[in-house]
């Protein structure tokens, strides 16, 4: 199975956010390169909120072209097999934390943002990343910073998407 089509069918299986649902599945079936950075009307990334729920904390890192407190998370890549290979590929690597795991029940929201051209679309497949523990992170070069927070201080640092991102994370642990 190629990862365009382990995108469909992981998205055909979300049953949350139906409208933007359908728009990520009408890109794919529109775009046979939806799924990489080149397809000029946007393409499918994954991310990954990392969260140490013994400690209520999430991990964000400071983004170094959009210098926004975000998720780990960017585009996919040839060797992902999965959408969730790439979440996971991509919070480990921006993270610097082995051993993460995804929380079980498929992607926890969907978010489409846009990007500067040429690309014009980001449509994120987002998960959450469970942290082993006594797990240390450590720094990137895609990141200009990493930073633990309490839940209740991502507002006050984070934009609404991944705001979001951490209320149905909460609610998915509970």
């Amino acid at each position: 199975m190629s990862l365009h089509e382990n995108a469909v069918l992981v998205l055909k299986e979300y049953e949350d956010q139906q409208e933007l649902r359908g728009l990520y599945l009408d890109h794919l079936a529109g775009y046979p390169d939806g799924m990489w950075k080149a397809c000029g009307a946007g393409h499918v990334t994954a991310s990954a909120l990392v969260i140490d729920p013994a400690r209520g904390q999430v991990l964000l890192t400071l983004h170094r072209k959009l210098r926004m407190w975000l998720q780990m998370g960017g585009h996919c890549e040839p060797g992902d097999g999965t959408l969730m290979a790439a979440a996971l590929r991509e919070a480990t690597e921006e993270s610097g934390i082995a051993g993460l795991t995804l929380l079980p029940g498929g992607p926890v929201r969907l978010d489409r943002h846009p990007i500067p051209a040429p690309c014009h679309w980001h449509l994120d497949v987002q998960y959450a990343a469970l942290v082993p523990e006594g797990a240390v992170e450590a720094i990137s070069d895609e990141s200009l910073d990493l930073r633990w927070f309490p839940y209740d201080e991502v507002a006050g640092v984070a934009d609404d998407s991944v705001v979001q991102l951490l209320e149905r994370t909460l609610a998915r642990l509970s």
